[in-house]
């Protein structure tokens, strides 16, 4: 913040002496008279240049509530400030409804390359780890590969934590786990969620008891596991007011010589519930 105001300073002792030399340029040209109305649009233009000029460097920085870049906010601010000072510059006497106009046009369009901006990460996850991609549009559970894979394509922290959060993924992370994963560039943040995951499913769930049986499951297509030593972890049924189908995917053992014990429904005197997958 201190080295956006010094910027600032000298954006606006930049822009000062550009209008005095401006002014004296005038002066000595023959512009010796202006009308007093002249004379308050050009100040009120070198005003709003100023203060757009300060806005630019001050928000150009704009952030989300947990400390990560907010390129479509920030986008959003730069272009509405200078749509704002465009508008006002073009818009003679209807300076301040030219300002109105131009900032929300330049906030609209601030906003749009904000947004592609944002979709870079998306873009790199694609090519670098389609199957992760693949995953988090499907609300799959997240492995520790795929972790690794969003923070290598730039996925920001929070979309990160959503989406294990949203997908109710579980992590059992040994000390290597956690060093490779610091290695990888996976942030403290994303890594301290991970492990507090493992905490959190300590509190068994109310179990579910459907009196509709579950239906034959699909023949599923497995894919080329993403490296070696994944292990495959086959679709199942979940009941959502009505069975919905979530599909398999590849994960990594969260320690050496891990089993993957598979879940599945099983009928009881009540009905129909569902016991989890672990590993063993």
């Amino acid at each position: 913040m201190v080295r956006g105001l010094n910027m600032g300073r000298l954006w606006r002792s930049n822009l000062m002496g550009l209008f005095l030399w401006t002014r004296r340029v005038r002066l000595n040209s023959g512009w010796l008279f202006q009308s007093r109305e002249a004379m308050s649009q050009t100040m009120k233009g070198f005003k709003l240049m100023t203060v757009v000029a300060g806005l630019g460097l001050l928000l150009a920085g704009c952030e989300t509530p947990e400390g990560n870049p907010d390129r479509t906010a920030t986008g959003a601010l730069i272009g509405g400030g200078f749509g704002a000072a465009a508008g006002a510059l073009l818009g003679g006497r209807h300076g301040g409804e030219g300002a109105l106009i131009g900032g929300a046009l330049g906030a609209a369009t601030g906003a749009l390359v904000g947004h592609s901006m944002d979709e870079e990460a998306r873009a790199r996850l694609r090519t670098q780890a389609p199957q992760t991609l693949v995953r988090v549009e499907q609300g799959q559970p997240l492995g520790v590969a795929d972790i690794k894979a969003m923070s290598k394509a730039g996925v920001s922290d929070e979309v990160i934590i959503s989406q294990i959060r949203a997908t109710h993924t579980n992590y059992k992370l040994s000390a290597a786990d956690i060093v490779d994963l610091h290695n990888c560039g996976v942030s403290e943040k994303v890594i301290d969620f991970m492990i507090n995951t493992a905490s959190a499913s300590a509190a068994q769930p109310t179990e579910v008891v459907v009196q509709q049986a579950p239906p034959a499951p699909p023949v599923e297509t497995v894919v080329v596991a993403p490296g070696p030593g994944y292990v495959w972890v086959a679709g199942d049924w979940v009941w959502r007011g009505s069975w919905v189908w979530v599909g398999g995917y590849w994960v990594y053992p969260p320690h050496p010589h891990a089993v993957w014990v598979v879940g599945g429904w099983h009928h009881g005197s009540r009905g129909w519930h569902h016991v989890g997958g672990h590993w063993r």
